[in-house]
């Protein structure tokens, strides 16, 4: 779990967005177009009955109700302390920080917003990844940890210029914020000069240049 300290969703999501959704891909890259399969006794999930991978559970949405409920609050569930250590930890953050998302037992919620969910519990975590099972009525969201997933990530430079300009079309967040972090989070020196942030590993370079209010207007490596 993270050490560091943030107070508001929005924080979480400009600092573990970017690097999350870098993971995805890797397990995209796993597990391909394989079927998913919950075995709660072995706290696991395998895909296409052979690739398991340990999981945590978060909790599920319902479609109909369009509501979230954390695993910890799901009494009727029967799941293991095994599988929802994550989510009683990130509780433990909301509540000391304030933090409504990781911290309310249930409240309302879309589809849309689980990748959300996924990414900051993911990113604090330090997880492989996340996973969104859809069972029909519902869906639950799980993180999973593999070093078979983290061998599938790359650290090419240019993965950069795919990944960020995707994260910042989809949610509405702080560029310059998000964009160093990233950065930072692939072992990138930064620094700034008025509009422009630069990113320096070793040979490699990354420019960035932002409008007045923080937006960005290139990227460059």
């Amino acid at each position: 779990m993270t050490n560091e300290t943030f107070t508001s969703e929005q924080q979480l999501l400009e600092r573990y967005a970017c690097i999350a959704f870098e993971k995805q891909e890797a397990l995209a890259e796993a597990i391909g177009a394989a079927n998913w399969n919950v075995d709660m006794g072995k706290g696991e999930i395998c895909f296409g009955g052979s690739l398991c991978f340990p999981i945590q559970v978060l909790g599920t949405i319902s479609h109909a109700a369009q509501t979230w409920l954390w695993s910890w609050a799901n009494t009727r569930s029967g799941l293991s302390p095994q599988v929802t250590k994550l989510a009683l930890e990130l509780k433990a953050y909301g509540e000391k920080h304030g933090i409504p998302l990781l911290s309310n037992d249930s409240f309302d919620f879309t589809s849309e917003e689980l990748h959300l969910m996924g990414l900051i519990a993911s990113g604090m975590s330090g997880a492989s990844a996340y996973y969104i099972a859809d069972y029909g009525q519902g869906a639950m969201i799980v993180t999973v940890n593999s070093e078979q997933i983290d061998r599938h990530r790359s650290d090419s430079h240019l993965k950069i210029m795919t990944v960020f300009p995707q994260v910042i079309s989809q949610y509405d967040m702080n560029h310059r914020q998000a964009l160093e972090y990233y950065l930072s989070d692939k072992g990138y020196a930064v620094s700034h000069s008025g509009d422009t942030l630069t990113g320096k590993k070793d040979s490699l370079l990354i420019k960035a240049g932002f409008d007045d209010i923080g937006r960005l207007v290139s990227l460059n490596g």
